[in-house]
């Protein structure tokens, strides 16, 4: 059994659209992030400003301290809305590279399964208790890679329930701080 020219194109060719995939999934998630940065950076400064104006205006050092306590509530929630954000592009170029990875397995998968088969046409007698050996272990890897990908999955939907709940409470204590 000989590997010609073209499966070594095949692979080669596999292989790059899966780097090439990656490397989409990196650079849109660092441009989300230089985007989310650069609006935080914006937002912070000119909140800054605002706030700079309206310390100086104050009349008197009540109405400073005042003032202070005021800005903090917006800040809070813009944190808060940043944090949420970051998670959020970090959890979609997860589920990128996830699927990248996925794709390749099964590509891997099959193209071993595919050389189990052949090697086992072409097998001297006997052999097979090695070829089925081998395909069970393969099925037992399989089976242990869906279990793991479940389990990253569940542990992705608990965390982003945790997030959530989280930002929830912070802003019901907002709330109730400003009732107060």
């Amino acid at each position: 059994m000989y590997v010609t020219p073209e499966q070594i194109q095949a692979a080669g060719k596999a292989n790059m659209e899966a780097l090439l995939a990656v490397a989409n999934a990196q650079f849109a998630a660092f441009e989300k992030l230089a985007t989310i940065n650069a609006t935080a950076v914006k937002s912070a400064f000119e909140d800054s400003i605002a706030n700079t104006r309206a310390l100086i205006g104050a009349k008197d050092v009540q109405e400073a301290v005042s003032l202070q306590s005021t800005f903090a509530q917006p800040a809070i929630e813009k944190a808060l809305a940043y944090s949420k954000s970051v998670y959020e592009v970090a959890t979609e170029a997860n589920g990128e590279l996830s699927k990248v990875a996925e794709r390749r397995v099964s590509e891997w998968n099959e193209n071993f399964v595919s050389l189990l088969d052949k090697v086992s046409k072409n097998a001297p007698a006997g052999s097979d208790v090695a070829v089925a050996a081998l395909k069970s272990m393969m099925a037992a890897g399989n089976a242990a890679y869906d279990n793991m990908n479940k389990v990253a999955k569940q542990a992705t939907e608990i965390a982003e329930a945790n997030v959530a709940a989280a930002t929830e409470t912070v802003k019901g204590l907002a709330k109730a701080k400003k009732a107060a």
